[in-house]
């Protein structure tokens, strides 16, 4: 079968199903009556000089969620890594609550305040990225929040040698609908010349 997106279903259907396994940013910001945290799977490296990620809501203006609308109007937010230990916490933060809940409180989420950034951290992330605000793009339906990465926050036990052990980092992907996916199944290939 071949055709425009939408005659698979729907285009968000077939991309979030096709492009898999996608990272998710477990992103947490600071307002002023609550402290935010929610899973956003659109999520990826967009830079590396200077370290930049970029997670990519649904909504834009007036119709984005406290998580992005947080983030683009302090400037400031935090990417958590969702690994194995964290995950049912991480869908706790996916449910839909009212504004002005604390949704570390909300999932029962440990926080941690930040070195740089004035927004909290997972306390028992194994990695954790604070960001400044470097970009906003709206495209289509979504706001590209880009961050910069000023401050990184790695548990002593992903390590080996003072370097991010991804063997040792049993991080969550998405897939789609309800479907998750560990990263313990792995396997190496050599680079051809």
């Amino acid at each position: 079968m071949e055709g425009s997106p939408t005659d698979f279903g729907s285009a968000y259907r077939l991309l979030s199903g096709a492009v898999i396994p996608r990272p998710i940013a477990w992103v947490s910001t600071r307002d002023d009556g609550a402290d935010n945290l929610a899973p956003y799977s659109f999520f990826t490296v967009a830079s590396i000089d200077p370290p930049i990620v970029v997670f990519a809501p649904v909504g834009r203006g007036d119709d984005l969620k406290d998580t992005p609308r947080n983030a683009i109007e302090h400037g400031e937010f935090v990417v958590n890594v969702v690994t194995r230990d964290l995950v049912d916490q991480m869908n706790q933060t996916a449910a839909t609550v009212s504004a002005g809940v604390d949704e570390f409180d909300h999932a029962g989420v440990e926080k941690a305040e930040s070195t740089v950034v004035d927004a909290p951290r997972v306390a028992d992330a194994h990695v954790a990225f604070e960001c400044t605000l470097h970009d906003t793009v709206e495209m289509g339906s979504s706001t590209l929040v880009f961050g910069e990465v000023v401050h990184v926050h790695v548990a002593d036990g992903v390590l080996t040698d003072g370097k991010l052990d991804t063997t040792k980092l049993e991080a969550v992907g998405r897939l789609a609908g309800s479907q998750y996916v560990h990263t313990t199944d792995r396997f190496e290939l050599t680079r051809p010349p």
